[in-house]
């Protein structure tokens, strides 16, 4: 084997012949052919009723996938066993510690504002669907905890906010693994003179959230993070602004704050409500949420843009948990829903030929996972509540919901015009050349010595299927006409996202459970 290992002199175009061979040294320890929980070489799925796919491999593999996007000291129980630790100095540029959290994608860049927003995410979908996890649910509360321990470090002094971790315009002049990473660990943050509302907000969110999956399991741990959540939220709202203001060149264009901060704001207040049962939180959503954007009109949802999910939230206090003074929210949250509803009355959203929604170029499916997701949480709250949605003169039932959801999650999975997975390691097709430097290059087992910077650029732009599978990864998916190039260089349509897989973990819960898969 030491025969597949390249000195960084010898390091060429040559090494696209042996790029096949990596993947048994890189990968065989962990999932083999043999593996009754992995399809990775399957050339069908189980079938369980009139399932069309085996919806609990696909919920695996979806929380598997967060193992690879780790940063830190990665422990014993490591699964995904093609990484290795990386970014251990993290923060010592500015004497704290930030060693840990995830990767945001397929670069060695910790975006703290996205993070959040997976952390929320992948909270959200335990605590509506937890329940129907069984085994996966200690994974999916471990992917939670390796986030939240870490902003629960880049929250530590008072009214500051660790933000990002890496200078993203010097990362993204190599092509290297996060392993070998030597581009400056530049450390930013927001404060009370350089205010970010937004990404603290969104990181309150996620740490209210998760004080409620660990309420339980983890009392102690629960509090902690609530604590924390309490003094992160009164930070983000009194001092006022949107952290790309001031810190512009660092997170544009990567992560801007497009949508503003009063998004964050009322998301924020909607965990922090749910999460404490405090009436100052309900107060402070009546009395602000209109100035906040609640009945502005926005149909997406992502890292950016939390309106949506914070109506549909909200919404359920008023339906489930009878709080009458959040009425208006449910026609807020059916405008919503409405609005990608296909032949709805006021729908606004385009599908592809396939029947994919397609909101943008870039990263597209991440609105898919998205809104999959708060289509069957809102389904779910109008069936304890007995009621519908309102488009209109036209009535959607909470079936028509679910259906909708399905049929997206279905296309994903590959019932799609190319029958193509775009999850990595899902089906016996999925994309092979997924824009991810560590996935693209020779794992630390089969090549020790360092790969520089610049060495991994021809990597980038060959042909040569990825060595390391990054097991779960969803990719930026199709475009409007369901074309998919499976080009590493195609970062809009191959980058898999931490953001675009933690909805879909509550929604692959569902549909297994829905079969008798779990």
């Amino acid at each position: 084997m030491a025969l597949l290992c390249f000195s960084s002199s010898s390091f060429d175009f040559r090494v696209f012949i042996l790029l096949s061979f990596f993947f048994f040294l890189c990968n065989g320890s962990s999932y083999s052919p043999s593996s009754p929980s992995s399809s990775l070489f399957n050339t069908h799925h189980h079938r369980h009723h009139i399932a069309n796919h085996n919806y609990k491999d696909a919920l695996t593999k979806s929380i598997l996938f967060f193992e690879g996007q780790r940063s830190g000291k990665l422990p014993p129980n490591q699964r995904m066993t093609w990484r290795r630790n990386s970014g251990l100095s993290d923060g010592s540029a500015l004497h704290v510690d930030l060693v840990g959290g995830y990767y945001d994608a397929g670069d060695n860049i910790k975006f703290g504002f996205p993070m959040a927003f997976t952390t929320t995410m992948l909270s959200w979908s335990v605590i509506e669907f937890g329940g129907l996890m069984k085994s996966e649910l200690p994974n999916a509360k471990a992917a939670i905890r390796w986030a939240t321990d870490y902003l629960l470090k880049a929250t530590a002094r008072p009214d500051t906010i660790y933000v990002q971790v890496g200078d993203a315009n010097k990362d993204h002049s190599c092509w290297e693994r996060p392993e070998d990473m030597d581009t400056q660990r530049s450390v930013f943050k927001v404060d009370k003179n350089t205010p970010g509302s937004d990404v603290a907000a969104e990181t309150a969110a996620a740490l209210a959230s998760a004080a409620i999956v660990f309420k339980k399991s983890d009392p102690s741990y629960s509090r902690t993070l609530l604590k924390r959540a309490i003094r992160v939220f009164a930070f983000a709202d009194k001092y006022r602004g949107t952290y790309s203001a001031g810190l512009k060149p660092e997170v544009c264009p990567f992560y801007c704050s497009y949508s503003g901060y009063q998004d964050e704001l009322l998301w924020g207040a909607a965990w922090l409500q749910k999460a404490t049962k405090n009436v100052k939180y309900l107060n402070y959503i009546k009395m602000n949420g209109q100035v906040l954007g609640a009945a502005e009109y926005d149909n997406t949802f992502g890292w950016d843009n939390k309106h949506a999910g914070a109506r549909i939230l909200l919404t359920k206090a008023f339906l489930v948990q009878k709080m009458k003074t959040l009425s208006e929210y449910k026609g807020h949250a059916d405008n919503f829903i409405c609005s990608v509803i296909p032949g709805a009355p006021f729908s606004s959203s385009q599908y592809t030929p396939g029947g994919l929604l397609f909101k943008m170029s870039d990263a597209n499916m991440q609105y898919v996972t998205s809104t999959s997701f708060l289509l069957l949480t809102y389904a779910k709250y109008l069936t304890s509540a007995r009621t519908v949605v309102h488009c209109g003169g036209s009535v959607y039932t909470p079936g028509r919901l679910r259906s909708i959801a399905k049929k997206q999650v279905d296309y994903l999975l590959g019932d799609n015009p190319l029958r193509m997975s775009y999850m990595v390691g899902y089906g016996p097709k999925f994309p092979r050349r997924i824009h991810h430097r560590g996935s693209s290059l020779p794992c630390v087992a089969s090549h020790p010595s360092k790969i520089q910077c610049h060495e991994g650029f021809s990597i980038l732009n060959s042909q040569s299927p990825n060595p390391n599978i990054l097991v779960g990864a969803v990719v930026g998916g199709p475009d409007q006409h369901d074309r998919f190039p499976d080009e590493r260089t195609d970062y809009e349509q191959s980058e898999p996202a931490t953001y675009i897989n933690a909805p879909l973990v509550g929604a692959l819960a569902y549909f297994a459970h829905s079969y008798g898969q779990l």
